[in-house]
C-alpha cells in the first residue's frame, strides 16, 4: 500500500506530533522510513529544506517558551564556528529562568535571562539575535574563535562590491549586549574579543590572517578595500590590503582548486598587478604553526616594495584603457 503524502506545510521542515495530529496523520506514518525522529515529539520528514531554522523550527513549536540558542543560533545565523563545535550536533534550547530547563534526548537545556530584543523570531522559529547569540558562544569559545563568529556577524560590504552584503548586527550592538550582561558566564572572553572585531572578513581564516599579521608587528591590514581602475571606478576587491604600499591579500580558500575559479584567480593577479600593485596569495598552510609563513611572506613584500619605491619610484598606477573587472572570492 503506498504511503499517505504528507501535508506540503510538514514538508517545509520539521514539525511536532502534535502538528501531525492536527493535519489527520497517524502516529504510524509519522513513523515511517520517510520520518526522521531526532527527539520525543519531533519529526523532520526526508526530503526536507536544508538549513538549520527549518529542521530545528518544532524545536520551539513544543511549547511557548523554547528558544533556540548558542551554536545552534549560530547556525541559523549562519556564523564562522570553529570545526569542533560544528560538529557537535547536539541542539540548545532554552527556557526564561523563571521556568524549567529544558531535558530531552539530542537537547542541551539551559534556564537565561533575556532582555528585549534578544529574542527573535526566523521563519517560525525562535532564536537568540545575533548580538545575543555570539554572547552565548563566549561561554565556549577562545578569544580569537570569539573575533572570528564576532566578524562574520558585523561583516559588510557596500554597493561598490559584486556582492553587497548586510550586517546580521553592528559592532556597537555588541558592545551594548556585553554592557547589558555584566555577570554573564564567558563575558570576559566577550570583552577580550572586542577590540580585534573587525568590519569586512569573508571568513575566519581572513580573520586568522589579520590577526597573525597584526600580532607579527606587520600593522593591522584594511579590510573592505577596493582597488580602483584608471577612471576611478573599483577593478579588484583584495580580501585585505596594506593601501600605502600596494600590497593586496588573497586568502585561496579550497574552491580555489576549480579550474574556473583558478582561471579567475589569474586574471584578478594580472589586473592587480597591471594596476601597480602586488598580490600575495595566501592558503590555508600559510596559517599554519606556531610562526606562520604568511609572516615571511608579507615582510618580503613589504621590504621589496619599500625598495622599489626608493631606487625607482612609485609605479604609475593609472591605466586609460578599458579594466577587466575581477571579483576577489
Amino acid at each position: 500500500m503506498p504511503r499517505l503524502p504528507l501535508p506540503p506545510d510538514l514538508l517545509a521542515g520539521s514539525f511536532t506530533a502534535a502538528a501531525a495530529d492536527d493535519a489527520g496523520l497517524s502516529r504510524k506514518r509519522t513513523r515511517r522510513p520517510d520520518v526522521y525522529i531526532p527527539s520525543r515529539g519531533i519529526r523532520i520528514p526526508a526530503g526536507a529544506p536544508d538549513g538549520a531554522a527549518a529542521h530545528l523550527r518544532a524545536f520551539t513549536a513544543l511549547d511557548a517558551g523554547s528558544i533556540i540558542t548558542h551554536h545552534s543560533g549560530g547556525a541559523v545565523w549562519e556564523v564562522s564556528l570553529p570545526s569542533w563545535l560544528r560538529q557537535d550536533w547536539r541542539i540548545h534550547v532554552a527556557r526564561d529562568r523563571t521556568g524549567s530547563k529544558p531535558r530531552r534526548l539530542n537537547v542541551v537545556g539551559h534556564r537565561l535571562t533575556f532582555l528585549a530584543g534578544e529574542v527573535v523570531t526566523v521563519n517560525g522559529l525562535r532564536v537568540t539575535s545575533p548580538a545575543r547569540t555570539w554572547l552565548d558562544l563566549a561561554s565556549v569559545l577562545s578569544p580569537d574563535e570569539l573575533v572570528a563568529a564576532g566578524d562574520s556577524i558585523v561583516v559588510e560590504h557596500g554597493p561598490e562590491f559584486p556582492a553587497p552584503r548586510v550586517a546580521l548586527a553592528s559592532l556597537a550592538a555588541l558592545q551594548r549586549m556585553v554592557s547589558a550582561h555584566p555577570g554573564m558566564r564567558g563575558v570576559r572572553t566577550a570583552r577580550a574579543a572586542l577590540a580585534d572585531i573587525r568590519v569586512g572578513a569573508d571568513s575566519p581564516q581572513e580573520t586568522q590572517m589579520r590577526l597573525i599579521l597584526c600580532r607579527a608587528g606587520l600593522g593591522e591590514p584594511v579590510l573592505n578595500y577596493v582597488v580602483r581602475n584608471g577612471r576611478g571606478g573599483p577593478a579588484v576587491w583584495p580580501d585585505a590590503a596594506y593601501p600605502e604600499h600596494r600590497i593586496a591579500l588573497q586568502y585561496d580558500g579550497a574552491h580555489h582548486g576549480d579550474p574556473r575559479q583558478y582561471r579567475l584567480d589569474i586574471r584578478r593577479q594580472a589586473e592587480t598587478e597591471r594596476l601597480g600593485w602586488r598580490e600575495i596569495r595566501v592558503s590555508k598552510e600559510d596559517l599554519d604553526g606556531d610562526r606562520p609563513f604568511l609572516i615571511e611572506k608579507v615582510r618580503a613584500a613589504l621590504g621589496r616594495q619599500e625598495q622599489r619605491e626608493r631606487t625607482v619610484g612609485a609605479p604609475n598606477r593609472i591605466d586609460p584603457r578599458p579594466q577587466l573587472y575581477v571579483r576577489a572570492t
